[in-house]
């Protein structure tokens, strides 16, 4: 045989021995990685604190990379915790009325939606006009949530949070007087506790701006009365009306006056400030 066949020969049984070895060594290390695994797979089983401690580690790892990757932690139950709705999926007399407060107060049609079917399910509970519920809210705080008056007034409807402590137990605690959901809850039914005590819209206002005790109320009811009339017009006819049962007026006389007095002060306190205020802007 020549030469060039004895060399081409030669280099067909090298890479044929190589190619021999790599597959029985790959053959070798994958039977190999099958018995670790098995191992692991028993010892994981046999002890669950280990497979816990590993599942730990691993779930861990993946979250830091994920954190390395995007920048922060991921919290995935955050959705529940927001208090929005999509307004076109309200009714179509909800709908406007969330609309027309988002573009009248510049706030987010998204949380008013919210906000206007919890109204209309309190109205619903409580027998009083959501929009009445609605005017309230705007009145006290431009649906601002977070607001807080200089005199403890707290929430979208600045529930005076210090003298009913006790309404927001069933919440968790005082602290919910900033959940929109919450406070919108507990001054509905302080206003419908009102309606009751006076027998009338008017009356449960000056009550519920703490001006019980005093000639007027400097002019907070026609203000709620005003803004309560338009938004009925945008809700339409269909929206109902408060319910007034004078009946139970003197079953209703049990409520503290120690509330009531204490509410009087702080609206004291707020018509003193602001005369004040007037006084030193006319100077």
């Amino acid at each position: 045989m020549s030469k060039p066949g004895n060399w081409v020969n030669s280099v067909r049984a090298i890479a044929s021995d190589i190619t021999e070895g790599f597959l029985e060594i790959t053959h070798n290390s994958f039977a190999l990685i099958g018995l670790i695994v098995a191992f692991a797979s028993v010892a994981l089983f046999a002890h669950p604190d280990l497979r816990a401690q590993g599942e730990a580690q691993l779930r861990t790892w993946l979250q830091d990379r994920h954190v390395a990757v995007v920048g922060f932690t991921p919290a995935p139950e955050a959705i529940e915790r927001t208090t929005a709705a999509n307004p076109k999926e309200l009714p179509k007399d909800q709908s406007a009325v969330a609309y027309w407060i988002s573009k009248k107060y510049r706030v987010a049609a998204e949380p008013i939606a919210a906000i206007v079917a919890e109204a209309y399910e309190q109205g619903a509970q409580q027998k009083i006009d959501p929009t009445l519920i609605l005017a309230v809210m705007a009145v006290e705080s431009s649906f601002n949530p977070f607001a807080q008056s200089s005199v403890g007034a707290q929430g979208l409807m600045q529930v005076m949070t210090r003298v009913h402590t006790e309404k927001y137990e069933n919440f968790g605690g005082t602290h919910a007087a900033f959940d929109p959901v919450s406070n919108l809850r507990v001054g509905a039914s302080i206003l419908k506790e009102y309606i009751q005590i006076t027998g009338s819209v008017e009356g449960a206002l000056k009550y519920y701006v703490g001006a019980a005790n005093m000639q007027n109320d400097g002019g907070y009811a026609s203000k709620v009365l005003a803004e309560h009339r338009r938004l009925r017009q945008v809700a339409g006819a269909s929206t109902p009306t408060t319910q007034v049962k004078p009946a139970l007026i003197a079953k209703r006389q049990i409520t503290p006056a120690a509330h009531l007095q204490t509410e009087a002060v702080a609206a004291s306190s707020v018509q003193d400030n602001t005369q004040v205020a007037l006084s030193s802007s006319n100077l």
